[in-house]
């Protein structure tokens, strides 16, 4: 069944940790939504990576997104990592909000390797 947000978040698995991949804009439009689909598909998850190297522009509803999630996420006691690669839209407006660096890797696989410590 395809669902309005299948254009801009796909998730995987990647080892024991839920996969959320997200591409394009995420923006006002749809943040909301998009929050909520990743709720829905990681509330029972060991681990969650979001790779955001595909995404091409994030602003401020894109930043509170990702910051509630990371609250959640710490709240619940579920390790978490944003892979924003070395360079790109995600990486750049990230770092101009001084997000947490903690969260943050450029590499899928060695972001997996540090949630599977």
């Amino acid at each position: 069944m395809t669902t309005a947000t299948d254009q801009w978040v796909t998730f995987s698995r990647l080892g024991p940790a839920e996969l959320v991949r997200l591409t394009g804009e995420i923006d006002l439009a749809n943040a909301h939504d998009i929050g909520r689909a990743i709720a829905r598909h990681t509330s029972a998850a060991g681990a969650v990576l979001i790779d955001l190297t595909r995404v091409s522009f994030l602003d401020s509803a894109g930043v509170r997104l990702l910051d509630a999630l990371a609250g959640d996420m710490s709240d619940s006691g579920i390790p978490f990592r944003l892979v924003v690669g070395e360079r790109g839209a995600a990486r750049m407006t990230l770092t101009l909000c001084a997000f947490r660096d903690d969260l943050l890797a450029t590499d899928l696989d060695r972001a997996a390797a540090e949630l599977e410590r």
